[in-house]
C-alpha cells in the first residue's frame, strides 16, 4: 500500500480509503471483520459521517478501531441534522450546531479527536465564515486535528479555497465523472487533496449492466466498459484499472472505495500496476467528460 499526504497536513493516509457507508448493511461482526483486515492490508483512512445508520457507522468505528486508534486516520462529517421524528434531514451548517455535533461524534467514535471532519455538502447560501470559525475552534481544541468539505460544487469549493484551511475536498470522481477535473487545478496550487468517492461509478466500471449515467447515455458506458477490460489483465483488474485512472492524478489522495466483502477488499487493496500514459490517453479519449453545469455562480 502506498499513502499520500493529506493538503499541507502532516498525515499520510493509504491511496485506497475505506468508505464506511458500505458497511451498512453488515452484521456488526462481518463489519468488525472486514475493518481489522483492511488494517492488516494497510488501509489507515477510514470515512465514515453522522449521518450514516443515524451515528451507528461511527459507532462501529469506534468498537472497531479503539485500541489502534494512533495508528488510523478518521475522517468523519456533520451538516445534515436528521428530524426528530426521523424522517429525513435538513442541512445545518451552523457554528452551534457543528460544535454540539462533533462532541456527538467524538463519543460515538470512542475517541478524543477526529483526525479529518469534513463538511457533509454546502451551498453558496451558508453562512461560510460561521461554518469554518467552528472548525477552526475545534482544531484549537484539539477535538479536530484538520477539516475538509464533500462537495463537488465549483462555487463552494472555490468560497472554502478562498476563506479557509481545508486540507481537503471529497468529491465524486471516477472515469465516468470527471466533473470535478475542472477544480483540480485550483485545489492542487492550493495544496488542497482529493479525496474520490464514487470511482467505481455504482461498479458501472466493473461489472453492472450499462446504463444511463449522469448526463451519459448507456454506449458511452459500453465504450468505457470495453476499454477497460481491454486495459485491465491478471496483473490489474478491471476495478483496479478504474481505480489507477483516478489514482493517476498526483493530488488524489485517496480513492474512497466502498467495501462491502473480503474478496473486494483483496481485490482493491492487491499491488495494481499504474497506468502507463498512453492507457490513460485511451481511457481518457474512451469517454467524452460531461462538464457541471449547476452551482457554478454566487448568488
Amino acid at each position: 500500500m502506498q499513502y499520500r499526504p493529506l493538503g499541507k497536513s502532516s498525515i499520510k493516509i493509504s491511496e485506497i480509503g475505506f468508505g464506511c457507508m458500505s458497511l451498512g448493511k453488515n452484521e456488526e461482526n462481518t463489519s468488525l471483520r472486514l475493518l481489522h483486515r483492511a488494517v492488516d492490508r494497510g488501509i489507515n483512512f477510514f470515512d465514515t459521517a453522522d449521518l450514516y445508520d443515524k451515528g451507528a457507522n461511527e459507532t462501529t468505528l469506534g468498537k472497531a478501531f479503539r485500541s489502534m486508534r494512533k495508528d488510523l486516520v478518521l475522517a468523519t462529517k456533520v451538516g445534515n441534522q436528521w428530524r426528530d421524528d426521523g424522517s429525513g434531514w435538513d442541512w445545518n451548517p451552523n457554528k452551534e450546531y457543528i460544535l454540539k455535533t462533533a462532541e456527538e461524534s467524538l463519543k460515538r467514535l470512542q475517541t478524543d479527536y477526529i483526525d479529518l471532519y469534513q463538511l457533509h455538502g454546502g451551498t453558496i447560501e451558508d453562512p461560510i465564515d460561521e461554518t469554518v470559525e467552528a472548525f477552526e475552534l475545534l482544531k484549537q481544541q484539539g477535538k479536530i486535528l484538520q477539516y475538509g468539505i464533500s462537495s463537488i460544487r465549483p462555487n463552494v469549493i472555490k468560497e472554502y479555497v478562498k476563506r479557509s484551511f481545508i486540507v481537503s475536498v471529497m468529491m465524486q470522481y471516477s472515469l465516468a465523472d470527471r466533473r470535478p477535473e475542472e477544480v483540480f487545478d485550483m485545489l492542487e496550487g492550493n495544496e488542497i487533496s482529493i479525496l474520490a468517492r464514487g470511482v467505481l461509478a455504482q461498479g458501472l466500471l466493473v461489472d453492472k449492466p450499462a446504463k444511463d449515467y449522469l448526463a451519459h447515455k448507456a454506449e458511452s458506458i459500453v465504450n468505457i466498459q470495453k476499454k477497460l477490460q481491454e486495459l485491465s489483465s491478471p496483473e490489474r483488474s478491471t476495478s483496479q484499472t478504474a481505480i489507477q485512472y483516478v489514482l493517476s492524478n498526483p493530488n488524489v489522495a485517496s480513492a474512497v472505495v466502498g467495501i462491502r466483502t473480503m474478496e473486494q477488499l483483496e481485490e482493491v487493496t492487491s499491488n495494481a500496476q499504474r497506468l502507463e500514459l498512453q492507457e490513460l490517453n485511451a481511457l481518457r479519449e474512451a469517454i467524452t467528460p460531461i462538464v457541471y453545469e449547476q452551482h457554478r455562480t454566487h448568488h
